[in-house]
């Protein structure tokens, strides 16, 4: 559910503090929400290591423009319900005993205490009978940071709960290797700014095969975002990364799981 709510409404209109007033507002959204997925494929093997929920509106709106009618006040209500129907839709979409992950974007500001607010998404996923084990969330690092060691607690609390934790667009926000250094997350996905046209580009072949190198000497797994050409996915191969995510190999499809092209 890919999504940029600063963007939206400027970083100064954000709360200054994250609380349950918002999430538990009885006020509805002003647009109804859907995801699409996209899968992250192992290239390797074929199969898909997980399936990311991307936010539309439920009359074919695009994301920019589900956020565009996102109030302020509302955004910590709309960062749960796009939580809570990406996984609603995982449970019937997914198979039960599958490994591939759901893939889910969320705003770090926006979670004022981990435990807490990971109940909805943990009750939805009971509903549904969808294993919690294999969430995913991304954090996107151009939402600027308020508080790097409340996002240290939020990785921390997933963590012990066994979900996994990405670092979405890298080397394209307002953070980079200190966030890196500071949060270690289980994976790294790599901005397309870095991705698009690598296969001529040594410049970007030598950044790209430096950040995997340093990711795996952290225990971090890659995953480069963006694709769409055979030539950027065999630069790719060549070096080293394995899970890949981009229009060569699947477009997102609303309230399904596209078949994967590889």
């Amino acid at each position: 559910m890919k999504y940029s709510p600063i963007d939206a409404v400027g970083a100064t209109s954000l709360p200054a503090a994250a609380n349950c007033t918002g999430c538990r507002s009885g006020r509805p959204l002003k647009i109804g929400i859907t995801m699409a997925f996209q899968p992250i494929v192992d290239i390797a093997t074929g199969s898909v290591f997980a399936y990311e929920a991307l936010v539309r509106g439920i009359e074919g709106q695009s994301a920019a423009e589900v956020i565009a009618g996102v109030e302020p006040e509302m955004l910590y209500k709309f960062d749960q319900t796009c939580r809570v129907k990406a996984i609603e839709l995982a449970g019937g979409l997914f198979v039960p005993d599958g490994d591939a992950k759901l893939s889910i974007n969320f705003m770090p500001n926006a979670v004022y205490e981990p435990n807490a607010c990971i109940r909805a998404s943990l009750a939805a996923a009971r509903r549904v009978g969808f294993d919690p084990a294999r969430l995913m969330f991304e954090f996107t690092e151009d939402e600027r940071m308020r508080d790097v060691g409340h996002v240290r607690s939020i990785i921390d609390a997933y963590r012990e709960r066994g979900f996994t934790t990405a670092i979405d667009d890298f080397g394209a926000g307002y953070a980079g290797l200190g966030l890196l250094a500071d949060l270690r997350p289980d994976m790294l996905k790599l901005d397309m700014a870095l991705i698009r046209g690598i296969d001529a580009s040594q410049p970007r072949q030598v950044i790209v095969a430096a950040v995997v190198r340093m990711a795996e000497a952290l225990g971090i797994r890659c995953i480069a975002e963006g694709i769409q050409t055979a030539a950027e996915l065999q630069a790719l191969k060549t070096i080293g990364i394995r899970l890949c995510q981009g229009y060569l190999l699947a477009r997102p499809a609303v309230e399904a799981l596209p078949p994967v092209r590889v």
